[in-house]
């Protein structure tokens, strides 16, 4: 008695979201209240050697974040994972291979505005984790009068750098959207950004 047969978790995933490389998974049939997980994982560099997620370990959902536990970027990964209930523990069920290089799905970037006599200065912030900060990250920006197709197209700036618009010769209601690019083997990029809109030398 105060053993349980503890279904392993189902559906263990591994998916590249917003710049982030993360496990999900569901819990096993009948999981009991208060069943935890524990995550690992494998590089296909070092297959059978299963490296422990610090931040994983007992923990209550079920989800893990991956990005910065993995030693290569470049290197096809796959996670583990197990229920933990008391003394018992689920078999480990295992995700698919992943990199995070060529597989990363991008966030659209966060617009700032600055306005200044005569221009605007447009800067792109992404939510990056802390460790794929120095990856070559870029963006494009459209820029066009509401209401119009017609879109000015500034293309393949850097993350951090800041584009200045002039914007004498603009007057009415002008939009602002973005979009994250990532060249891996492939050129990547997100989702352009909601627009963000402001209205230029007003008159009166």
């Amino acid at each position: 008695s105060g053993h349980v047969q503890l279904l392993p978790p189902r559906n263990v995933t591994l998916l590249s979201k917003d710049f982030a490389m993360i496990v999900t998974w569901a819990p096993g049939e009948g999981s009991p209240p208060g069943v935890t997980y524990t995550v690992r994982y494998e590089s296909q560099d070092r297959l059978d050697k299963w490296m422990k997620v610090p931040h994983c370990r007992n923990i209550p959902r079920s989800f893990c974040n991956l990005t910065c536990a993995l030693s290569n970027l470049y290197v096809k990964v796959r996670a583990r994972v197990k229920a933990v209930w008391g003394q018992s523990q689920s078999p480990w069920v295992k995700s698919q291979f992943k990199d995070y290089y060529s597989d990363v799905e991008l966030a659209p970037p966060v617009l700032d505005l600055q306005l200044s006599e005569g221009s605007i200065h447009v800067r792109a912030s992404f939510p990056l984790p802390t460790c794929v900060e120095n990856l070559t990250w870029k963006y494009d920006l459209n820029l066009w009068e509401a209401g119009s197709e017609d879109k000015k197209k500034y293309e393949g700036y850097f993350r951090k750098d800041t584009v200045t618009i002039n914007t004498t010769a603009l007057r009415g209601n002008y939009c602002f959207s973005a979009r994250a690019l990532y060249e891996s083997i492939t050129l990547k990029h997100s989702e352009f950004s909601q627009p963000v809109c402001v209205v230029l030398n007003h008159k009166g």
